[in-house]
Order: C-alpha cells, then sequence, then structure tokens
C-alpha cells in the first residue's frame, strides 16, 4: 500500500491564525535547525540551500520554458509572408532615411512635463503603491486573502502517503459552505502512523520563531501536530507556519546516530523468519511510534505508544536542544507490554491515568506515578484502537483485528490478567479488522467504527430501566476512502465525521444528512441542547470531499 492516509486528526475552530506565517530561513533558523537535528550549523545551511535552489531553479525552468515559447512567436511573425495569391496590392511610398520629422526632436527637451517618461519620473514615487505603473501592487493580497483561515473554518490534517512521498496535508473546511480544500502541506522524512493535535508550544520555539508563532490572543497556546512515523522519533509541527522545512520540534533524537537494524537469531548457518526484539532505551524510543495521547490538563505532557514496546511519557518543557542534558530524553518509560504497543490515550477525567493497548491481546490501564499497581483484561486479539468514554471516567472501549468491539468498566477489570475479565458487552462490527473507533464528545452513547470492510458505522448505546445496555446501528456507508484506518468526531458538530484509508483521500460525512441517523438521535440530541438544520440528502448524501476534474473517471478506473 503505497497511496494512503493513515490517520486524520481535527482541529477546533477559531484555534488557528488568521493569516498563518511563512517560514522564514535566517541565521537564526539555521542555528535552530542545526541544534534540533544535531548536525553541524554549515550541513545545515547546505542542506535548507538546497532545497530553496532546487525550488529556485523550478521556477527559472519555467520561466524559460515561457520565454523560448514568446521567442519562437516571435521569430514566426518574422518570417510571416502573406501566402494569399488574391491579397490586394498597395503601393507603399519609400521613405527618406535623412528626415528626422517624425521623431519629433524640437519638442524633445518639453517631454520633461510628463511624469514618469524619464529617470526622474520613475524613481519619484518613494511607495510603491503611489506608482502609476506598478500594476501588480494587490498580489500579496491577493495571497494573503488566499491563504486567510477564519475563526468559522474547521482545520483537518491528514498523514498521506503518495507514490512514496510522505507529507501532511492541512485541509480547510467550511461547514456553512459544505467547503472541503488542501490549504498547504509539510513534508515528512518516513511514513507517518499516528496523529496528535496539541495546543501547547515547545520549549524549543518561541513567539519569535518562525518555526511556531503563539497564539496572539491566547498567550502560551498555539497550534501544533505531533506526528509519529517510522523512524523512532516524534516530530511536532506548527500548523501555523506554511512552507515550513523543519518541525518546530523533534523528541527522542538521541545524540549519537542509533542503527536501528534487526538482528536475526541464530549463527548464521541456518536463516530464520524471526528476529529478537530490539534493545530499549528508558529515554528513547528504539522502534516505530504507532501512537501518541496529549494530556489537556497537564498541557505540557505527551505519552507515545512504540513498537518497542514501551510506553513513554515526554515534558514538553524541556528543551530537546541541550545535548547530553535534561532535556534529551523522555522523562518514564513503562514496559507494561510484552509485544508492539499500538494504542495510547489519557483519561481526561483522571489526568495521571494512562490506557493502553498491544499485539499482545491484552489492554492495561495504570496510574503514571505507580505503574506496578494498574488493572487489566485478556482481548484475545490484537489491539487495533481503543478510546476513553469521555461521558465515564472508568469506562473505554476497544476495537480489535478480529473485527470486535469491547466495552469495559476498569471497576471490575483484575490486576491479575490470569483471571476472568469479561466486557460490559461485545459488539461484532466489522468483517474483517476494526482499524479505528472515536466516541462521541457531543452526544451520550454515541460511536463510529471503521473497519477493513470498506465501511464507516455510525453506532447508538443506550441504558435500560435495569442498566443494561443496547447497541444498534444508526447508519452505515461506504465513503470510497478503501480499507477504513481512521474515523473521527468533528470538536465543534455533534453528527460530523472524517474518515479516511487506504485510497488515500479524505471524506467529511455529515452524518446529520441522513433522516434515520437524525430519528435515532433526536433525543440525545435535544438532551444537549443541539439542533441541526433540516437538510437534502442529495447527490453526496452528505458526504463531502475535495473537488477534483477527474475524480469520477479515477473512481471507475479503480473498480
Amino acid at each position: 500500500m503505497s497511496n494512503l492516509i493513515s490517520s486524520v486528526a481535527w482541529v477546533r475552530r477559531g484555534v488557528a491564525i488568521q493569516h498563518p506565517q511563512k517560514y522564514i530561513l535566517d541565521d537564526k533558523e539555521l542555528e535552530r535547525v542545526s541544534a534540533l537535528a544535531r548536525i553541524e550549523l554549515e550541513d545545515a545551511r547546505i542542506e535548507l540551500e538546497r532545497a530553496h535552489l532546487a525550488a529556485q531553479s523550478m521556477g527559472q525552468d519555467a520561466e524559460e520554458d515561457e520565454g523560448d515559447e514568446h521567442a519562437e512567436n516571435d521569430d514566426d511573425d518574422a518570417n510571416w509572408v502573406d501566402e494569399d495569391e488574391d491579397a490586394m496590392d498597395i503601393d507603399i511610398p519609400k521613405e527618406n532615411p535623412d528626415d528626422l520629422s517624425k521623431y519629433n526632436l524640437d519638442d524633445y527637451d518639453n517631454d520633461e512635463k510628463e511624469t514618469g517618461a524619464n529617470i526622474k519620473g520613475l524613481t519619484y514615487y518613494r511607495n510603491n503603491e503611489d506608482d502609476p505603473f506598478i500594476t501588480l501592487k494587490d498580489e500579496d493580497d491577493d495571497e494573503r486573502e488566499e491563504l486567510e483561515i477564519l475563526p468559522t473554518d474547521n482545520i483537518l490534517v491528514a498523514a498521506k502517503t503518495e507514490d512514496e512521498i510522505s507529507q501532511l496535508e492541512i485541509y480547510v473546511y467550511d461547514e456553512s459552505q459544505e467547503n472541503l480544500y488542501v490549504h498547504h502541506d509539510l513534508m515528512l522524512p518516513n511514513f507517518p502512523l499516528c496523529l496528535e493535535w496539541l495546543d501547547f508550544p515547545p520549549t524549543c520555539t518561541s513567539e519569535n520563531s518562525t518555526a511556531g508563532p503563539t497564539n496572539p490572543n491566547k498567550p502560551g497556546f498555539g497550534n501544533y501536530i505531533a506526528v509519529g512515523t517510522l523512524d523512532p522519533e516524534i516530530e511536532i509541527w506548527s500548523l501555523d507556519v506554511i512552507e515550513a522545512m523543519y518541525p518546530a520540534t523533534i523528541l527522542g533524537r538521541p545524540d549519537q546516530t542509533k542503527a536501528h537494524v534487526p538482528v536475526p537469531l541464530g549463527t548464521g548457518k541456518k536463516k530464520k523468519k524471526k528476529t529478537k526484539h530490539r534493545q530499549t532505551d528508558a529515554a528513547y524510543h528504539v522502534d516505530a511510534v504507532l501512537s501518541l495521547s496529549w494530556n489537556k490538563v497537564q498541557r505540557n505532557l505527551l505519552a507515545s505508544a512504540s513498537a518497542d514496546r514501551t510506553v513513554k511519557l515526554w515534558d514538553l518543557t524541556r528543551d530537546p536542544t541541550l545535548n547530553g542534558g535534561e532535556g534529551t530524553g523522555a522523562i518514564r518509560s513503562f514496559d507494561v507490554h510484552k509485544d508492539k504497543v499500538q494504542a495510547v490515550q489519557w483519561n481526561e477525567k483522571e489526568p495521571t491515568v494512562l490506557l493502553t493497548g498491544s499485539y499482545d491481546r491484552t489492554v492495561r490501564t495504570f496510574d503514571s506515578r505507580a505503574p506496578t499497581t494498574g488493572v487489566g483484561a485478556v482481548v484475545g486479539s490484537d489491539v487495533e484502537a481503543l478510546r476513553w468514554d469521555p461521558w465515564e471516567a472508568y469506562g473505554f472501549y476497544v476495537s480489535l483485528e478480529n473485527g470486535l468491539v469491547l466495552n469495559f468498566d476498569i471497576r471490575s477489570l483484575p490486576s491479575n490478567l490470569e483471571q476472568p475479565s469479561p466486557a460490559r458487552f461485545t459488539l461484532a462490527a466489522h468483517d474483517g479488522a476494526a482499524s479505528s473507533i472515536d466516541v462521541n464528545p457531543h452526544l451520550k452513547g454515541v460511536i463510529v467504527t471503521g473497519g477493513s470492510d470498506k465501511l464507516v458505522k455510525v453506532w447508538n448505546i443506550n441504558d435500560d430501566e435495569n442498566g443494561k445496555r443496547s447497541v444498534s446501528l444508526a447508519t452505515s456507508r461506504d465513503l470510497g476512502v478503501g480499507k477504513v484506518f481512521s474515523t473521527v468526531f468533528s470538536p465543534d458538530d455533534p453528527l460530523t465525521v472524517a474518515a479516511a484509508g487506504s485510497k488515500a483521500k479524505l471524506q467529511i460525512w455529515d452524518v446529520g444528512a441522513n433522516f434515520g441517523a437524525r430519528k435515532a438521535f433526536a433525543s440525545k440530541l435535544r438532551e444537549a441542547g443541539r439542533t441541526l438544520k433540516e437538510k437534502q440528502e442529495g447527490q453526496g448524501g452528505g458526504v463531502i470531499g475535495v473537488a477534483s476534474d477527474d475524480e469520477e473517471s479515477g473512481d471507475e478506473e479503480a473498480d
């Protein structure tokens, strides 16, 4: 799968600054990059200058091609001959080469009265806005307006890989106009696996740094996205800077480059497919980062789960550019699983409690201050995703590779995994892996799942008088994103879902456009004090994507 979107993250309205800044490559930025990348300043200068030269050469090539076309057109005009035999013949009188009257040389000194016809006229205006000969004075204003992000716009970030090129695509979604478009993108060094939005500015950035401006209306707040890739590092990018060439900060880069190469088992006489686990490090990950979770209460804390079987805790107030100092590594490392840790999430109601899920087919929840006193459950299959229930501090959901979704109450879980740990309910959600799950933050008892069967499903969960839970399917749809890898509820609209998957395509699904869904959630909408506008399902059925001229033909070929 070379073309896909592995993860999607929403940014709520009003967070992004209205006019994003452009990346500026100056001496201060070069020093920051060299310290962050742990390379010499001259190496950083050469690396960044090469990128600029490549961009400039592309522009020069386009101008030269355009100039060649104009030159060819001029040659054609000069060599043009009227081949019409019936053309009218006109006698053209010959001019006297000594006659200079047509140049009006007697009035040559009077040309000074015409402002702008000589050097004085061209240099007279100190401000380009007042110069009538400059006709492109509004170009910057047009570009500024084009990049503007309104307070009513949502931002979506997609971790996209296409044609072996990995990047972050930043979308703007205008719900009132049902318009979704790509605003800008950021290049990544390796295949992205997970995203996590945060508003806490990392320490190595400042208000004057183009790597990440802070919100002028809310000092100490910003607009950042943390990215986990196949590399054992975490990059944090500012979403308020366009054309950025380097992240705002990097977590987990060791002082010396380590070769992250699997070590084969045996003596080499016999070939075996199995490999040893990479030797773990308490300060750094040594394998791919599979999941990230930002603590919304303790805003300086970021948790990460990795294929190296560890969960690590990072303090964003520590400066990672200090070589060999305290700020270079993780502040805690947890070895609570025996295999790759696929998912991690903080509990918003209990901000010191973490929930983790692993390929060892277990889930664990523990207090980060005392990880050995946690509880857990055996789930019988590899964990794909998990979510705390924001409406219950003690409840959480787990989606599995076998297509099941389980709901647990941590108050009934044992500390010893050898004891049985029954789920409150089990839901056969998908045919194949249930690769994503999210819980609605606006409506209690509403979840969305996505699976390898290419379906996105919205579920309605209700409690009866006896406290027994019933689960029903409210609506289901194939959004045309292929195998679904990410489904996320909007932070602003109660029934809007973003989905993406194996077709490298992002889709917005307005579930409220479906009459059956509106009817199923009518009582919950009233309880939450939310109202939905009456909408026609129309041709798109509430599905909004990026407009493309060849989209239909491309889909037909794919089918």
